[in-house]
């Protein structure tokens, strides 16, 4: 397991940090035109729909075998098959469930509301991303994340003062406001989530490494995965399902594709939120997110015709402009972090120079 952390950290970190943010990025501008494509195509089921966001766990099963036997080789008949404790995997376990009810909240406000909406609502997570980073793992403010806060914050309630205007058909404004104030919540618990996954890695005291890592996100998916299917067997999901398929508007066949591709497509987005957490920070995962959503909200234009308010570009600016100070925040820290260690390097080889 050490040489495991050490061949990642030395010769693979940034090479797993860009394929990491390629999954999240599939996962960010994919998975909400795959939740959207099946509301408006006449899927019904909002716990299904929940249980799709994380159904895709056994994927995982794939990159940990492939580890697994790259350990083996390294370690011989000695490698040991997993490495969750039993208190990391009750933690994991725990994250996964408010994470099921998580995906429950956006599937609910993503059936009644336009992608474009609920994409500039989504960013908003990047603001309770940073609060509960602040509060949870002692991430400290700048001015620039403050600002970035507050200019989130405000994108958001700027959606919310003219909120009936994008209404899809067939929703009632009640319906609506709901999805609205649902889709939110959703934003401010995942938000929380992402510094609650960093605390568990801080916590952990064992190495953090790739696999362990996979292991944790198989086990927060399927707690998700179990929680959505009480909620399926409750809703009675299951048997409506065939029935769903038959007046679905695409098709049968084209049904079962949206409900597979969405599937893998969501998880890619967990597997590169955590592997971002691991490699970076929870806070980069949440910048990474809320950088990508405008993308989505212009697919979701293109895609679904959406209607592109006023509003809606003024808070798509809000957004691109707290991005921007949150990013030449962090540019301007590390850029002083650098500098630190290089003072400290040059005192370092001064000190051991100088005659005793």
């Amino acid at each position: 397991m050490e040489e495991e952390a050490n061949f990642l950290s030395i010769n693979m970190k940034r090479f797993l940090l860009i394929i990491n943010c390629l999954l999240l990025s599939v996962g960010v501008c994919g998975g909400p035109l795959m939740m959207r494509l099946y509301f408006v195509e006449g899927g019904l089921r909002i716990w299904f729909n929940s249980w799709l966001q994380t159904g895709g766990w056994p994927l995982t099963i794939i990159p940990l075998v492939i580890l697994y036997f790259y350990r083996r080789k390294i370690e011989g008949s000695d490698t040991k098959l997993y490495y969750t404790t039993p208190r990391i995997f009750i933690a994991s376990f725990v994250i996964g469930i408010f994470t099921g009810f998580d995906a429950y909240l956006y599937s609910w406000g993503g059936s009644k509301l336009p992608v474009s909406t609920s994409s500039l609502l989504i960013a908003a997570q990047l603001a309770f991303t940073a609060i509960g980073a602040y509060f949870i793992v002692k991430i400290k403010f700048t001015s620039y994340s403050i600002n970035a806060v507050v200019l989130l914050t405000l994108g958001a309630v700027l959606l919310g003062i003219r909120s009936n205007g994008d209404r899809p058909e067939g929703v009632t404004s009640k319906e609506y406001v709901i999805g609205f104030i649902m889709t939110l919540l959703a934003a401010a618990l995942y938000g929380l989530i992402l510094p609650c996954i960093e605390l568990m890695y801080l916590k952990a005291k064992q190495a953090i490494t790739a696999t362990l890592v996979l292991e944790i996100q198989m086990v927060m998916c399927f707690a998700s995965t179990a929680f959505c299917t009480i909620g399926m067997i409750a809703n009675k999901d299951f048997q409506a399902i065939s029935r769903e398929t038959k007046k679905f508007n695409l098709g049968e066949a084209r049904y079962y594709i949206v409900v597979i591709w969405s599937a893998i497509i969501w998880q890619c987005f967990f597997v590169g939120a955590v592997g971002v957490i691991y490699l970076s920070s929870s806070l980069m995962s949440g910048v990474l997110i809320a950088v990508l959503l405008p993308i989505t909200e212009i697919l979701g234009v293109i895609f679904f015709d959406e209607k592109f308010s006023s509003e809606k570009g003024l808070s798509l600016f809000l957004s691109l402009w707290g991005f921007v100070s949150y990013f030449y925040g962090e540019f301007k820290q590390a850029k002083k972090v650098e500098k630190k260690k290089i003072q400290e390097n040059e005192m370092t080889t001064t000190t051991q120079i100088e005659p005793a």
